[in-house]
């Protein structure tokens, strides 16, 4: 499920390790350490070609918050809602404190920004920033219907005689924030507020049909 949000390499090898070790099937800490790089090189390359432009995407992002950090600048972006969000990873600095007694060793954040973890980061916190977007939405659109909601990330409850109607809004108002030109509307904001860096062209679009969301029996179940 974290390949889409730019998970790393380590990362998903300890976490196909994880479950290796939830099998039971192999119990040699070095065969299952072995065994965990084996299957994480397949598995990248098989979502590398099932989800070409997702992770094309993932790649862009990654690539521009990394100019950007570069600079010593945070990544910021403003929501399809008009939501401005910022970046606060910056780097740790070491901090004494001399007592009488002793001498105690603080970290602290620093001024300097962390390019590994804005670069990192960037690509999840935007596809966050695009659920809470849909969610924000469907919010509204429920309220205007005369339905009640509640949600936690990608999750949307209502009443059970409800559901119907929700699962049909919720559609609705996903195919209507991807229908926004998301991620030119995201390189103009970044050309906009750093003019004198060069960004790297705009992945290839994928050949998904906004709504086929609606003929899709898990889009929402």
């Amino acid at each position: 499920m974290t390949s889409v949000y730019g998970v790393t390499y380590v990362g998903a090898r300890e976490q196909i390790k994880r479950r290796l070790e939830e099998k039971g099937l192999i119990t040699d800490e070095r065969l299952l350490f072995s065994a965990s790089c084996y299957v994480t090189k397949v598995t990248f390359h098989a979502l590398g070609e099932m989800f070409e432009a997702a992770r094309g995407i993932m790649k862009w992002l990654g690539d521009c918050a990394k100019i950007i950090a570069s600079e010593n600048e945070p990544v910021r972006w403003t929501t399809p809602l008009g939501l401005p969000v910022v970046q606060p990873y910056r780097n740790s600095e070491r901090h004494l404190i001399r007592t009488s007694l002793q001498v105690l060793a603080l970290r602290r954040e620093g001024q300097s920004v962390s390019v590994k973890r804005q670069k990192t980061a960037f690509p999840p916190n935007f596809v966050h920033s695009l659920d809470g977007s849909h969610m924000m939405m469907t919010a509204i659109s429920c309220r205007n219907a005369g339905l009640h909601f509640a949600g936690v990330h990608d999750s949307f409850w209502t009443h059970a005689s409800d559901v119907d109607r929700m699962n049909k809004i919720l559609r609705e108002e996903f195919v209507a924030l991807h229908s926004i030109p998301i991620l030119e509307n995201l390189l103009e904001e970044f050309q906009t507020s750093f003019p004198t860096l060069t960004f790297p062209p705009l992945p290839d679009r994928g050949d998904l049909h906004l709504n086929k969301v609606f003929e899709s029996p898990y889009f929402f179940n």
